[in-house]
């Protein structure tokens, strides 16, 4: 109610439900209409072309980066103007996490604020515009993702040296 969407770590979809009605349940608090929601639901499906392909199959039959995919798209079907999204990247294959960060930073591209929890310190770093670094429960760096990313200590203790 107050523009929040959170997307869980392990994607917590409704397996035996497809798809589509996975999506349509992200918008069950939404008030604007049925045009608006079919509107987003046809912008989640050009997003994630294979859960176009697949609108009609199970949830839990979908690999993890599709279940992914799925649980970002219900996330946003609630048209929030924040999306937290704990641990993104969490079994998923390189590719498919490059692919969910491209989405991601065209949708914050274009005004949604985000906020990602993320144990890959390089994907998160590449992701984002400024960082938390939490070490044992407490902040122990905060600021611009480059400056991290560039900070020996920082690389040192999370990227490796190079």
């Amino acid at each position: 109610a107050r523009g929040l969407a959170h997307v869980p770590g392990g994607r917590r979809l409704f397996s035996v439900m497809c798809i589509r009605d996975n999506l349509m349940r992200g918008a069950y608090r939404r008030r604007d209409g049925g045009a608006a929601i079919a509107a987003d639901l046809d912008r989640m499906f050009a997003m994630f072309p294979i859960l176009a392909e697949r609108r009609n199959q199970d949830a839990g039959t979908l690999s993890g980066g599709e279940q992914q995919m799925c649980a970002i798209a219900r996330g946003l079907m609630s048209a929030p103007e924040l999306l937290l999204i704990d641990e993104l990247s969490l079994g998923l294959a390189p590719a498919v996490v490059d692919q969910l960060c491209d989405a991601l930073r065209i949708l914050n591209r274009d005004g949604l604020p985000l906020l990602v929890v993320e144990q890959d310190v390089a994907t998160a770093l590449d992701l984002a515009r400024h960082a938390f670094v939490m070490d044992t429960g407490r902040i122990t760096r905060s600021g611009e993702s480059a400056l991290l990313a560039s900070d020996p200590a920082i690389r040192e203790a999370y990227l490796g040296s190079i």
